[in-house]
Formats: structure tokens, sequence, C-alpha cells
């Protein structure tokens, strides 16, 4: 009896260690594409070692950005680290009613006014209607370089 339970336990930590990494979730907001470079040296120098600081892109800079189903949101959190949300509410459904930053680390929907906490990335909502978690892309800094993507 002694083996089958040690299997058990073997094959549970082997799916949760596979499943812990994936950070995939099933978001309302449609899957659009996503792809934005932003250099932090030229472009936007003012975005470079910050935090509590915010960009919106609601189109393209470039004809090869992807700025997914609402927009993107930009936000240095308050740890530094640099976060991507779509700026569609969850709740909302829609491209053209969008969550904007508010400066204290939280988004509001222009639409049914729910508030995502976004301070350390998690786009959580705090109040309103919204229930589900803001749509979040990767960000990847490499240099001076911000690399957003899906």
């Amino acid at each position: 009896m002694k083996p089958i339970i040690q299997y058990c336990l073997l094959a549970l930590l082997i799916n949760l260690s596979i499943t812990s990494c994936n950070d995939n979730y099933i978001s309302s907001i449609p899957d659009f594409p996503v792809n934005l470079v932003l250099n932090l040296t030229t472009t936007y120098p003012t975005f470079k070692n910050s935090y509590n600081k915010s960009m919106i892109f609601t189109k393209p800079i470039t004809a090869v950005d992807r700025v997914g189903f609402g927009g993107i949101l930009v936000y240095t959190g308050f740890d530094g680290e640099y976060y991507a949300f779509d700026m569609s509410c969850p709740y909302e459904h829609q491209t053209n009613v969008r969550v904007y930053p508010n400066g204290l680390g939280q988004a509001v929907c222009e639409g049914c006014g729910s508030v995502f906490d976004i301070g350390y990335g998690i786009g959580n909502p705090s109040s309103g209607k919204a229930k589900e978690v803001l749509k979040r892309y990767k960000t990847t800094l490499s240099g001076n370089v911000l690399y957003i993507y899906k």
C-alpha cells in the first residue's frame, strides 16, 4: 500500500510543477495580437527608472505594433517592474470601454466604474461590478528596450 501512496504523491508533485509555471488563464477578453517595442532611452526616457507611472496605447505606433483587444496600459509598479494590461474592462467586454490609470496604483473602468489594483502588476478588481482580473500581457526588459507580447 505504501508504494501506491508514494506514486500518487509523486504524480501530484509532477502535475503541480508543470501547471504552476503556466501563467495562462481564461479571460473574457478575446485573444488579439500583442506586440509593442518601447525604447526607454530615446522614445520614452521619462518612463525609465520610475514607479507608479503609466502609458496607454490604443493604436499601433508602427506598422508591426499590435495593441491587443482594447489597447495596452503599460505600468511601472510600486516594485519598479514593468507590467502591461489590456485596457478593455473584463466586465464590459468592449474595445471602446477602457480602463485608465488614476495615479494611485489603480485602473478605473470608464463604463462600469470598476477599480482594479495594478500597483504590483496583478490587476485584481477591488470594487465595482467586475469580478475578473484585467488581462495581463508579458513584459521583458532587455537593456533599454521594453518588449510587450502575449
